[in-house]
């Protein structure tokens, strides 16, 4: 009677975690990987320079600004170019909001604040991210921090209708707060309650 070689126990169980490894990679490689956060990229005649004759097309949006006089938000229409995308929407919108009111509102905005980019994901959230400015005001009070805050969500929210939540970054990473008084670790709801009527 001929005896069957004896298999090594640890030659079997590394075998078998190489196979599991070989198709977990595959796996990911081949789609399980992907990031579920889409650019919006659709283009569309809005992004193209008017031919000879025409006039941009333009969108008017809303943008909320804080007044002294009672510390709620109050509505400022501008004219924007329209974009090519949502998400290019929101940074020319969000632009405007960086420069400021035309009027005797107020920038709840610490000075040279930047928007580096927006997008979206497939949830509706849009993601807007700030340069390192935005979270470096000594002065935030919870107020103050109230309105920077929503200022952009309520903005964002309001011209456009597919943004269910906006979340609010700072040099591509999250930040749990600006001032200590409004959570941002999660993507935010519209709050139309501070907004004047």
């Amino acid at each position: 009677m001929t005896k069957k070689p004896k298999k090594n126990p640890k030659l079997v169980l590394l075998a078998a975690l190489a196979v599991i490894f070989v198709v977990l990679v595959v796996i990911y490689f081949a789609g399980g990987g992907r990031e579920r956060i889409r650019h919006e990229t659709e283009p569309s005649a809005a992004g193209t320079p008017p031919a000879r004759g025409e006039t941009a097309q333009t969108r008017t949006i809303t943008l909320f600004f804080l007044s002294e006089a009672d510390d709620l938000l109050h509505a400022e229409k501008r004219e924007i170019p329209a974009g090519r995308s949502v998400a290019e929407d929101i940074e020319t919108a969000v632009g405007e909001l960086l420069k400021g009111p035309s009027g005797d509102l107020v920038s709840p905005f610490p000075p040279d604040t930047k928007i580096r980019q927006v997008f979206l994901d497939e949830d509706g959230t849009a993601y807007v991210d700030f340069s390192r400015e935005f979270a470096e005001n000594p002065a935030f009070g919870a107020s103050s921090e109230m309105a920077a805050v929503y200022a952009v969500v309520n903005s964002v929210a309001v011209n456009h209708q597919t943004v269910k939540r906006v979340s609010l970054l700072i040099e591509g990473g999250e930040r749990e707060t600006l001032g200590g008084h409004v959570d941002l670790s999660r993507p935010l709801l519209p709050q139309y309650s501070l907004v004047a009527r």
